[in-house]
């Protein structure tokens, strides 16, 4: 099975004066088209891990190659252009412009590339919103939405540029259980359909147990890795 991910030797170190070591000597390959869950204590160093992985953040030492390209060689303009083609975000809080409606909201990570929105484009934002359900409220503004709905317009903006990986930050965390249900059966389904790799962090035992993979982040490091 072909690599998405692979993350070698990675520490993160907080500070200058004062020195905070977050991950150690961090070793991990994800494989393309698989749903991998990461838990861990608040603290444990499992979202710095996300942010690593999502190219938001740097490692201070160790590789982290996404589709064999090795991103810690790349400049801030090419991560910023490579995280919007290649991979799509799904955090706790859907940070949607609460003035743009569904469809605006999700034609965002299109827009940012200043390449005109043709018809093709709004077909392609119109056929996520289906995808995720919601067809029927497209020209809703975001403050008009439940909040089962604006975790689903992210998901579908998330989707908009065909991202190889979905890295995910609780994103059931707001939610309650037959919404949390709803979103992991849709994230769920799209890994099945497009075989986008999914690295899901949750708190949510449930949630974590039903991806192919769990692993667990204790005090910087990896304490449990298993596969289903």
């Amino acid at each position: 099975m072909k690599k998405i991910l692979e993350l070698r030797n990675v520490n993160k170190i907080y500070g200058t004066d004062i020195k905070t070591q977050v991950l150690y000597d961090i070793n991990l390959a994800f494989d393309t088209g698989s749903f991998n869950s990461i838990i861990g204590q608040s603290g444990s160093g499992k979202s710095t891990l996300l942010n690593i992985i999502g190219t938001l953040d740097t490692a201070t030492s160790g590789q982290v190659l996404i589709d064999g390209n090795n991103i810690t060689d790349m400049s801030a303009n090419e991560l910023a252009d490579y995280r919007n083609k290649t991979i799509g975000f799904v955090f706790q809080f859907h940070y949607l412009l609460p003035e743009f409606t569904a469809l605006e909201n999700v034609l965002i990570p299109y827009n940012i590339q200043n390449k005109p929105v043709t018809k093709e484009v709004i077909d392609k934002a119109k056929e996520r919103l289906k995808l995720v359900g919601l067809e029927k409220v497209m020209n809703n503004p975001s403050t008009k939405m439940s909040g089962g709905q604006q975790q689903r317009t992210a998901i579908a903006r998330a989707l908009m540029n065909d991202p190889k990986m979905i890295l995910a930050d609780e994103p059931t965390g707001n939610l309650d259980s037959d919404s949390t249900e709803t979103i992991y059966e849709l994230l769920r389904s799209i890994n099945e359909e497009y075989k986008t790799t999914f690295i899901v962090i949750t708190h949510d035992r449930k949630i974590a147990e039903k991806a192919d993979r769990i692993i667990e982040i204790k005090d910087g490091k990896i304490n449990l890795d298993i596969y289903k």
